[in-house]
C-alpha cells in the first residue's frame, strides 16, 4: 500500500514584493530567510479512507479520545497510545509552546458581475486595510482554485459587501505559475466591521475530505484568546481544559505566542506564506530558561515552531518579537530551538514534512509514517496526532 518516493517542491528564487509597505522576509538577525532556498519532500499513497472527514465527536468520541503515534528520535521507537495518554509521555519541566490565535470565519459566498458564484477566502491581514485572499470555485463538497480574477474587478458579496482586487498577491516563499493567480491584495466595502460580518456570513474554510460544514467552535482550541487564522491551528485541538489541568498540576508549563495563520490551498503542496507572530518576552524567557537547565522544548504544532525559531539567534536564544515571519523550516536551514513537536499528519508532497525531516531526519519520518498508514492512524484537522521526542 505505501511508497515512499522523493520530488523536488520548489525551488525558491527570489526577491517578489510585498503589498502594504512591512517587511516580513526578515529573521531577528535581519537575513532573510528563505532567499535559495532547495525544498524537497517525500510522497507516499494516502488511502482516502484514512483522511478525517469529520471530528471525532462525529464518531462518537471526545476530544482527546483520539489516537497518539509516539515517536523517539534516538533509537526510533514508535508507542501506539491514546491523545489523554500524553501526560505518561512528558516530563516536568518540559515548556509546550502553544498557538492562541483562534479560527476566524475567513470563507464568504461572492459573485462576480456575471452572477458566477465564487468562494472567498479570507488569509492574511496587512497594514492600510489591505487584505490577501483567495479566490476558489466553489464545489458541492469544498473548492477548488479560481485563476480567473482580474485586476480592478469587483465581487459582490452578502448584504450589500463589496470586495475590489488590486494586484495579484507575490510571495516571498513562493510563485504563481503565469496565468494562475488565485491570491490577490483586496479591500472591501462592508455594511458592518469586518469581525461582526464574518461572524454573520462567513464559515470556516472546508476542503474537499471533509464531508460537510461544522460549527466554527469544531475549528477553535482551547488556547484562543485572539481570532485571526484562516486555517486551524490544528495540533492544539484535542487539548482538554481538563488534560490541560492536569499537565499543569504535574509540572509541564505552557509557554503561549501567537501566529495567525495563512491559506494552505492543498493542492499545490506551497510553502506557508507570510503571517503575522507575535512572541511575548514571558514566553521567551520560559523557553530560554528551560534550554538552560537541559529541558525539553515542544512545539504544539508547526505554526509556534515557525513563530519561535523566526524569533531564535544563531545560539537558540529567543527574542521576544512581532512581524511577519517567511521562514520555511528544511532540513538544510535546521532547527535551533525546538527539540520535540507535537503535530498532525501531514499531506503527500507537503511542505511539513521538510520541517518534520528538520527536527527528525527523514529515516524516522518515513518509518513512523509508514506505521501510521499501517495502523491506520486519520490524517487532516480532525484526526489522528504524532508526538516526536528526542
Amino acid at each position: 500500500m505505501r511508497t515512499f518516493e522523493r520530488s523536488w517542491l520548489e525551488q525558491e528564487s527570489g526577491d517578489g514584493g510585498r503589498e502594504g509597505g512591512a517587511d516580513p522576509g526578515t529573521d531577528s538577525k535581519g537575513e532573510r530567510s528563505t532567499v535559495g532556498l532547495e525544498l524537497t519532500t517525500f510522497s507516499f499513497e494516502l488511502p482516502p479512507q484514512l483522511e478525517a472527514g469529520e471530528p471525532p465527536e462525529a464518531r462518537g468520541l471526545a476530544r482527546d479520545e483520539i489516537r497518539l503515534l509516539v515517536s523517539y528520535r534516538r533509537d526510533h521507537r514508535l508507542v501506539h497510545a491514546r491523545f489523554r495518554e500524553l501526560p505518561t509521555f512528558l516530563k516536568r519541566g518540559d515548556v509546550l509552546v502553544i498557538n492562541t490565535s483562534g479560527t476566524m470565519k475567513a470563507a464568504l459566498p461572492a459573485e462576480r458581475a456575471g452572477g458566477e458564484p465564487i468562494e472567498l477566502h479570507l488569509s492574511t491581514c496587512l497594514p492600510a486595510g489591505l487584505w490577501v485572499v483567495e479566490l476558489r470555485l466553489p464545489l458541492s463538497e469544498g473548492s477548488q482554485p479560481f485563476f480567473g480574477g482580474r485586476p480592478g474587478e469587483v465581487l459582490t458579496l452578502p448584504q450589500g459587501g463589496r470586495v475590489m482586487l488590486h494586484a495579484p498577491y507575490v510571495s516571498r516563499a513562493r510563485s504563481e505559475a503565469a496565468g494562475r493567480q488565485r491570491l490577490w491584495v483586496a479591500t472591501f466595502e462592508l455594511p458592518e466591521p469586518l469581525e461582526a460580518y464574518l461572524e454573520r456570513y462567513g464559515f470556516p474554510i472546508r476542503y474537499g475530505y471533509v464531508q460537510r460544514k461544522w460549527p466554527i467552535d469544531y475549528y477553535r482550541s482551547v488556547f484562543v484568546t485572539e481570532v485571526g487564522s484562516a486555517e486551524m491551528p490544528s495540533a492544539s485541538r484535542p487539548f482538554t481544559a481538563e488534560l490541560v489541568t492536569r499537565l499543569v498540576v504535574e509540572g509541564v508549563q505552557f509557554a503561549p505566542l501567537l501566529l495567525h495563520t495563512g491559506v494552505a490551498s492543498l493542492e499545490a503542496h506551497e510553502p506557508p506564506y507570510e503571517e503575522y507572530y507575535r512572541v511575548p518576552a514571558e514566553s521567551a524567557e520560559l523557553v530560554n530558561a528551560a534550554r538552560r537547565h537541559g529541558r525539553r522544548v515542544i512545539a504544539i504544532g508547526t505554526t509556534p515552531m515557525r513563530a519561535l525559531e523566526t524569533v531564535a539567534d544563531e545560539y537558540g536564544e529567543v527574542h521576544p518579537g512581532e512581524g511577519w515571519t517567511d521562514l520555511v523550516i528544511t532540513p538544510q536551514r535546521g532547527l535551533r530551538v525546538v527539540n520535540g513537536l507535537l503535530t498532525g499528519f501531514h499531506e503527500p508532497q507537503a511542505s511539513h514534512l521538510a520541517l518534520l525531516e528538520a527536527l527528525a531526519g527523514r529515516e524516522h519520518v518515513e518509518q513512523a509514517y509508514a506505521a501510521a498508514l499501517q495502523e491506520g492512524y486519520l490524517w487532516h484537522e480532525f484526526g489522528d496526532i504524532h508526538l516526536i521526542l528526542p
